[in-house]
């Protein structure tokens, strides 16, 4: 988790409409509810909600919106978020916002983690109008997000974009960046002013926002000829308002996540990418295309018509692919590979930054040395960031499955440990891990035949 999470999480929250909303003076009056027994006061740490079974349902009925983290102590992508995690939440104590962080110790809170379906750390929860049974996921956190569309989409605010000069220098700033203006006072005028940086990232889910499909604009900002594209790119919104998001990414920025996430390089711009994030389905134009008003409006139509073909990202095949005792796989060999009916393959899905898959690395080396013999079994990896499967997408990482010898296409994920015993338990299993034998404890009553 880093510090991109932060004006994120303030999008989502602090901004959601709830500043100063509430029943004003004169409002009717109600009669006194009856006395109950004070409930227990959730306690804060660092500014955050820290619920219980207890104290959730008090939260709740409190404040309109609710992000509630489930976190475990040992996790270590939990223990990075916590410090963004904190400042967004003084941040938002600072604006008097009715938006609340909290967190809930999952392993030692196992009924609300069952509750609300918590199967790995961190997961978050927004809770609106203190609706438990329908949550909302929040997939911003190990992904990459922006809450630009859903901002759009859920508050009564108006959005703009501007590349004039003698903005960014009245406002004092130096990069591309979100800008949020709050009125304060019953004057108006220019209120607190929070600068919000919104970089874009790669994930499988890289933009969580309302809007499902978004079209990108690939550009050099220090360059004239790209910065007069932005007219027509405007020009070619409107009518796809809430069915399009459309993105400006500068190449010459700090973005080349993005360019890998969609296979492209800084000398390839300008041009187009259209990705709808709910099947993360990238498509392209024509090489050499234009970008012009009336073809960015073509081809989004295109794609939207089912008149593009979506493209799948693939690294080429190292001629050194099969030499080493973990097997090199990418999109191009792994069909090959994977449903060879002749073999059993167990295969890493991996990501370069992924911690966990780093833990596991020389646990996934000395399997693949002690079965390098086994001329049925093949261990492979595949770096799922840079490589797309049309047989199923890959979120989480790191992902294991087996594909075991035969007619089907069958795959089994796998779900046990991650070490070597286990792993060569599984593989000489089938694919299965045995029953655990019970074990006997000393004195206990046995049952009589």
């Amino acid at each position: 988790m880093d510090g991109q999470l932060l004006p994120v999480l303030l999008l989502l929250l602090g901004v959601s409409g709830l500043w100063g909303q509430g029943p004003g003076p004169g409002g009717p009056l109600e009669e006194p509810p009856e006395e109950k027994p004070p409930e227990e006061e959730p306690p804060e740490e660092d500014g955050v909600l820290v619920l219980n079974r207890q104290t959730l349902g008090q939260a709740l009925r409190e404040h309109p919106a609710l992000l509630v983290e489930f976190y475990a102590p040992w996790c270590g992508h939990c223990r990075a978020l916590a410090p963004e995690y904190s400042k967004a939440a003084a941040l938002l104590a600072a604006e008097s916002a009715r938006a609340m962080l909290a967190k809930v110790d999952g392993p030692a809170e196992p009924e609300l983690a069952e509750e609300f379906a918590v199967t790995e750390y961190p997961t978050l929860k927004f809770f609106r109008d203190g609706n438990r049974t329908h949550p909302e996921e929040y997939t911003g956190d190990r992904d990459v997000a922006t809450f630009l569309g859903l901002a759009q989409d859920a508050l009564d605010m108006t959005f703009g974009l501007t590349d004039r000069p003698q903005l960014f220098q009245k406002f004092g700033l130096t990069k591309d960046t979100v800008v949020l203006f709050k009125k304060v006072g019953a004057g108006g005028g220019r209120g607190g002013l929070h600068e919000l940086h919104l970089p874009l990232q790669t994930s499988s889910k890289i933009f969580a926002a309302r809007i499902l499909n978004h079209l990108l604009l690939f550009i050099n900002q220090t360059l004239d000829a790209h910065r007069e594209l932005l007219a027509g790119f405007r020009e070619a919104a409107p009518p796809f308002r809430g069915q399009v998001l459309f993105v400006v990414v500068d190449v010459g920025a700090d973005n080349d996540h993005v360019l890998q996430y969609f296979g492209l390089k800084a000398q390839e711009a300008p041009t187009l990418r259209f990705i709808n994030i709910e099947t993360t389905k990238k498509y392209a134009p024509e090489r050499g295309a234009s970008v012009t008003a009336a073809a960015v409006t073509d081809f989004c139509r295109a794609v939207l018509g089912g008149g593009v073909k979506p493209y799948r990202l693939s690294q080429e095949v190292p001629p050194d692919w099969d030499q080493r005792p973990v097997k090199t796989l990418v999109g191009k060999n792994f069909e090959q590979v994977a449903f060879d009916e002749t073999k059993n393959v167990f295969i890493k899905f991996y990501a370069p930054w992924c911690a966990h898959c780093k833990e596991m690395a020389p646990a996934w080396e000395e399997l693949a040395e002690t079965y390098r013999d086994h001329e049925d079994i093949i261990i492979a990896e595949l770096d799922a960031t840079a490589n797309e499967l049309e047989a199923f997408p890959v979120h989480s990482f790191p992902a294991l499955k087996y594909f075991p010898v035969g007619p089907g296409r069958k795959v089994i994920d796998y779900k046990g440990a991650r070490d070597l015993e286990t792993f060569s338990k599984f593989l000489d299993n089938g694919g299965e891990l045995p029953a655990e034998e019970p074990v006997e404890v000393p004195g206990a009553p046995r049952d009589e035949l």
